[in-house]
Formats: structure tokens, C-alpha cells, sequence
């Protein structure tokens, strides 16, 4: 039973054998692919592209005609709409209102505070005026020479050691 042939006998009297079905793999499918996308892989990159930005092209014509095309807002809407429009411009008249009353009480004090300083240097400048200073202290004692080397601190010129200088 391991060898089994079925035969089919047909109206005609002709046998048919049939075999069964061999291991289908897919090398030959995949080595077509490979032929086809080397040599034309660049043209299916840009066409592959290209739809991409048609459909998206078409999704925003469709989104901005639904927009369009859909009803015109009621009166009730459009009366809304106003409401809000004027209750925010008396927001913004009343935030620029209260702007403009904080920018004059500082203008007022700037200029308080310019007259005060005038003030001040008026008569700070009148009492130096009167008062040469005279009680400058010299920074050096006037016998002090920077070449002679005396009268330093601690800061003095000496001698390099005697010996044998080290490295020779």
C-alpha cells in the first residue's frame, strides 16, 4: 500500500494518473520579487509616494468642504457669538483701563523721585563746594623709590641660591 497509483478511467476510455501535490515553497515568487523591485524599486518608492499625497491631498478637500457644506449656524448661534465678542472686549477695555492707572501712579512716582533726587544733589553739591577735602592720606611715604628696592614690604629682590644649579 505504499506505492499506490490512483487511476481515473473517463467516459472516453482515456486513464489520467493522478499524483499527489509536491512541497509548493515560494523561491520562485520571492526571486520575482526580487527582480522586480531591483529594477524598478525607485519608480514603485515614488509612486507609492505620490498616492500617499493624493489620498491625503483628498481627505483635506473633503474635510474642508464638509465644513462648508454643512448648515449655516442659527440666529440663536450667531447672537451667541456677539454676546461673547462683547463681553470680551469690556474685559480687555477694563484690563487696559486698569493698565493705564498703574502706568500714570508710576510715571508720578518716577517723576517724585527725579525731583527728590535733584533735590539732593542741589544741595549735596552746595555743602562740597564749600568743603575742599583735605584730609587725603598720601598712599606712599614721599622717600619711596620702586627701583631702589627699599622701603618695600615684604616683597624684595634676592639673590639666587650659590651651588650647583639642579638638572646639570
Amino acid at each position: 500500500m505504499d506505492d499506490v497509483e490512483i487511476t481515473d478511467v473517463n467516459e472516453g476510455g482515456i486513464q489520467v494518473e493522478k499524483h499527489p501535490p509536491k512541497n509548493l515553497d515560494l523561491t520562485s515568487l520571492s526571486i520575482l520579487a526580487g527582480e522586480l523591485l531591483s529594477q524598478y524599486g525607485w519608480y514603485l518608492l515614488a509612486v507609492t509616494v505620490l498616492v500617499y499625497l493624493l489620498i491625503q491631498h483628498l481627505k483635506k478637500r473633503r474635510s474642508s468642504q464638509s465644513c462648508q457644506s454643512s448648515a449655516p449656524q442659527t440666529p440663536q448661534d450667531a447672537v451667541l457669538v456677539a454676546k461673547r465678542q462683547e463681553a470680551m472686549e469690556a474685559a480687555r477695555r477694563k484690563m487696559q483701563e486698569q493698565l493705564d492707572a498703574s502706568a500714570a501712579i508710576y510715571k508720578e512716582k518716577q517723576k517724585q523721585k527725579q525731583q527728590q533726587k535733584q533735590m539732593t544733589e542741589e544741595a549735596s553739591s552746595s555743602t562740597t563746594m564749600l568743603k575742599p577735602k583735605t584730609d587725603k592720606k598720601p598712599l606712599r611715604s614721599t622717600d619711596y623709590s620702586p627701583l631702589s628696592g627699599q622701603g618695600g614690604g615684604t616683597c624684595s629682590w634676592r639673590p639666587g641660591r650659590r651651588g650647583p644649579s639642579s638638572g646639570g
